[in-house]
């Protein structure tokens, strides 16, 4: 009997320290892409999620159609006037379409942009009384939450970098400058595995070899988890789902990932 008290004494202290070590969660919601993850949502090509359990909420990115956008949100139970910080990953409309529309239901946000952005686009934004921050370098957005800064020569883009215990999230917009240089950056920025990449890979013109390279490097990195979505294309996704196997992430709108640490 003294043995089974003191077994279940150790199983409350191990269950505690557990609760302990995974007192925060993030929770990742996807209100934008051309794959359907939950039934009754709208698909569409463009990307966007919202990022709730960071010191601050954020919204990555806004899709293409602002009609679709808010349909989405509205149907996902999403108040819009909880986003305090905008990051937006490049200047194609795929992903700033519905950014206006947007502020124009909350303006009280902080816009980042890579700072390659042109004037009017910055003036348009200025215009609805947001704030504009330009982004060049790596920079910390909020505690545990960063900006790759710009990456690319011909299509210059940011990611997002979400720091837990686990290791690092790593959410694309479309990754043209290559998920793997982005991969790289991150970790050169926080010196840490990556626990999930996901978001747009932007691999549909590669070949399945290019593909399998891409996954081989991914494994070389240590990316633990991998969520391929948006403009990554189907074929590149199967690859992707074939090689992670239960580490793989079926993404797509309605999608939520809750990440405690």
């Amino acid at each position: 009997m003294k043995n089974i008290i003191i077994l279940s004494v150790l199983t409350f202290m191990l269950i505690d320290k557990v609760q302990a070590q995974e007192k925060n969660q993030i929770t990742i919601t996807i209100l934008y892409d051309n794959y359907l993850f939950s039934e009754g949502l709208k698909t569409d090509w463009g990307f966007s999620c919202i990022v709730k359990g960071t010191e601050k909420t954020i919204l990555f990115d806004t899709g293409t159609n602002s009609d679709i956008l808010f349909y989405n949100i509205n149907k996902l139970n999403v108040n819009p006037e909880d986003v305090e910080l905008v990051a937006l990953s490049h200047n194609h409309t795929d992903h700033t379409g519905g950014l206006l529309s947007f502020l124009g239901k909350n303006n009280k946000v902080s816009v980042y942009i890579p700072a390659s952005f042109p004037e009017s686009f910055v003036r348009k934004v200025k215009e609805t009384k947001a704030e504009v921050i330009p982004v060049e370098k790596p920079v910390e957005i909020c505690k545990d939450v960063f900006l790759t800064g710009e990456i690319g020569t011909q299509i210059i883009e940011q990611s997002l970098i979400l720091n837990t215990s686990k290791g690092l999230i790593v959410i694309t917009g479309c990754a043209h400058p290559g998920i793997v240089d982005i991969i790289k950056r991150a970790k050169e920025i926080l010196n840490k595995k990556v626990y999930l990449a996901f978001g747009g890979f932007h691999l549909g013109s590669k070949s399945e070899r290019e593909v399998e390279n891409i996954i081989s490097d991914f494994r070389d990195l240590e990316v633990i988890n991998a969520g391929p979505t948006h403009c990554t294309g189907d074929k590149a996704i199967e690859l992707f789902k074939k090689e992670y196997g239960e580490n793989f992430v079926q993404m797509g709108v309605g999608k939520v990932l809750q990440i405690s640490y």
